[in-house]
């Protein structure tokens, strides 16, 4: 199965970006947009999780978020992968408490590699993808524009284990399970 670990913005959040980019859209542009329901930061990929690692890859993620304490984020900025002269990602940025964020993806990163499962090597670089092209492009004009933007702030409180299944189009998502932060803490606390 190919998975994702991710945070998963809240709706108002998600509708707050979507106002935004709704109307910047063009028709005809080379850009394939994503649709709200794929909007996620990922904190790891993972290409190929077998069945028989499932379980304990659920387990030591639960360990993981547990460790971690709830923490505020925010959508802001933009930019684009490669780079603005060639890119074929265009996505905004993430602001806030980012420190937390990348021990969190570290830590989900660990979780995974520990329960057996092979976890995509990319730097973690925390975005929320906006759009894709085929063929690299000058996105100079789209980060000019995605650059405006602020989303509101929200305290991350859990993170989400979700399959992704390829197909004609665009993936589909489908949430496997949560895992709330700071679980575990409190339970060591309490």
């Amino acid at each position: 199965m190919r998975m994702f670990v991710a945070v998963l913005p809240p709706l108002e959040v998600l509708e707050d970006l979507a106002e935004f980019v709704e109307p910047r859209q063009q028709r005809e542009d080379p850009l394939r947009w994503a649709g709200q329901e794929q909007w996620h930061l990922t904190l790891a990929f993972l290409p190929a999780v077998a069945d028989r690692d499932l379980d304990e890859l659920i387990e030591r993620l639960a360990d993981a978020a547990g460790r971690r304490q709830p923490f505020e984020l925010r959508l802001q900025g933009a930019g684009s992968f490669p780079n603005p002269a060639q890119g074929k990602v265009l996505w905004t940025g993430v602001t806030g408490d980012t420190e937390p964020l990348e021990r969190l993806s570290g830590g989900c990163r660990s979780a995974a590699v520990r329960a057996g499962v092979e976890v995509d090597g990319s730097k973690f670089r925390p975005h929320l993808t906006l759009a894709r092209a085929n063929r690299p492009l000058e996105l100079t004009r789209w980060l000019r524009v995605f650059d405006l933007y602020t989303g509101p702030g929200w305290q991350v409180e859990e993170i989400a284990l979700v399959q992704s299944q390829l197909g004609q189009g665009r993936p589909k998502y489908q949430l496997h399970e949560t895992f709330a932060l700071g679980v575990g803490a409190r339970e060591e606390a309490g």
